[in-house]
């Protein structure tokens, strides 16, 4: 496609009440990113130099989620709900900038690719004026009829106006549209009420174009690409859609995913070469995982760096903040949180590190806590290079341990250890011959008596 400069409006003003959610809809997750920020990410791999997000009155959260993806995006409000194409006049500052290609997208559409809207852009690079994106779904009913005259398009029809004969019609309105930008705002403006309500559709822009002596066409797409998110159920579906595709990604990367249907991916998980996932793993947003790393079964990773070679799991869970350096080994019952863990060093059970950093090679026993939150603030815990830390202790922090040093099985750690050092904080063992068995001599003698007395009672 030759170079051409491209603004993508993305109308993002809908409530969304079939969600039955006070949450926005376009703000509702989909492998890890809001719907929103899947169109806008989309968008900006299409090539888009500028984005303008159109929402409704006092949605904050979504223009703060908008700026998330692009902070230079421009934000326009539609103060009153009067359709698709008022929406997209709602931006006609952005629209009357010198781009190119227009592209009009939906903050509820999330499953559209880069490549896609490429498509629609190339044909507007070929003289089209307009052009829409269309699919054959496997029901079509509810959607609007693409009406084809030869290789152009000749008008979109909502199937409550179709004919008998225009409703078998498969190919329908996907809703996505690019517009040249020459004539954009002409098309636009040109659009009359489609209602008694008195709104504005922008399927309309097609007979307008043709009106104007312009060329439509449409691009066929599969279904997923235009899967609009309504409902709960909808949204769902589109889970399935995106996991799929993110694990066919990863595979076709040279990741190995023993059992791809049990692992859960997010958007912008990341891998390096020759990693291993086994069955029953969760990456929430923000992983990325280095080259000859395995994740072990059902391990749960968010916002975590996993550093070559690693290894993770099994039941190990790594939330955010966790940066894990090269052959380090986070085993079973591992919970790791805002800590760095450097080359080699190794949790291998039942242990909770926060707030800390472990240096290179040091050895984290079974059961030890960092004690990183005193009621009111967060504490960091160092441990050095090559330290030792024994079983079932507590690191009461901020605390630190140096290089080489030993902190003995069963400590209560409260103050500093310097390197090299030994630290043992346990009350002395006392061991009292035949306690034991006084003890239950006294149990049995009472459990006796009361036995007795409930006899006479």
């Amino acid at each position: 496609m030759p170079s051409r400069t491209c603004l993508a409006i993305i109308l993002a003003a809908g409530e969304g009440t079939r969600m039955r959610s006070q949450m926005p809809k376009v703000l509702h997750a989909l492998g890890g990113r809001s719907l929103l920020g899947h169109a806008i990410v989309a968008s900006r791999a299409a090539g888009s130099d500028d984005l303008a997000i159109v929402v409704g009155p006092g949605h904050e959260a979504v223009k703060a989620d908008a700026c998330t993806y692009a902070p230079k995006a421009q934000i326009f409000e539609q103060h009153e709900r009067r359709g698709t194409a008022h929406a997209v006049l709602a931006a006609r500052e952005a629209i009357a900038r010198h781009v190119d290609d227009v592209v009009v997208m939906f903050g509820d559409t999330p499953l559209v690719r880069a490549e896609t809207l490429s498509k629609l852009r190339g044909a507007l690079a070929n003289g089209a004026a307009v052009a829409v994106l269309g699919f054959e779904p496997a029901d079509p009913t509810g959607y609007g009829r693409l009406l084809m005259r030869g290789n152009e398009l000749a008008a979109i029809r909502e199937e409550r106006d179709a004919t008998d004969e225009e409703r078998k019609i498969a190919l329908c309105n996907g809703g996505l549209m690019a517009l040249d930008r020459k004539q954009a705002l002409a098309i636009l403006d040109r659009i009359g009420n489609a209602n008694a309500k008195g709104e504005y559709y922008l399927s309309d822009a097609v007979t307008v174009a043709r009106d104007m002596g312009l060329t439509a066409v449409a691009i066929e797409t599969p279904e997923d690409d235009v899967r609009g998110i309504n409902t709960k159920l909808q949204l769902a579906e589109a889970e399935a859609v995106l996991q799929q595709r993110l694990r066919m990604a990863a595979l076709e990367a040279g990741v190995t995913i023993v059992a791809p249907e049990t692992v859960y991916l997010s958007a912008d998980t990341k891998f390096g070469k020759d990693v291993t996932i086994e069955p029953h793993v969760v990456f929430g947003p923000g992983v990325s995982v280095e080259d000859g790393a395995t994740i072990r079964s059902f391990s749960h990773l968010e916002g975590a760096h996993v550093g070559k070679g690693a290894r993770v799991g099994p039941f190990a869970r790594l939330r955010p903040g966790t940066d894990l350096g090269k052959e380090v080994h986070i085993g079973n019952f591992v919970e790791v949180k805002e800590a760095t863990i450097e080359a080699g060093a190794k949790a291998n059970h039942l242990t909770y590190i926060g707030d800390a950093r472990i240096g290179e090679g040091a050895n984290i026993g079974a059961g030890t806590i960092t004690c990183n939150y005193d009621g009111v603030a967060k504490h960091r815990t160092d441990i050095g290079k090559g330290a030792f830390i024994g079983s079932n202790s507590a690191l009461v922090a901020p605390i630190k341990v140096g290089d080489g040093a030993y902190v003995g099985t069963g400590t209560v750690l409260t103050r500093d250890v310097p390197a090299g050092a030994l630290a043992i904080a346990r009350a002395k063992q006392t061991v009292k011959e035949g306690w034991a068995k006084r003890l239950r001599q006294v149990k049995a003698l009472g459990k006796n008596l009361a036995g007795k007395k409930r006899k006479k009672s």
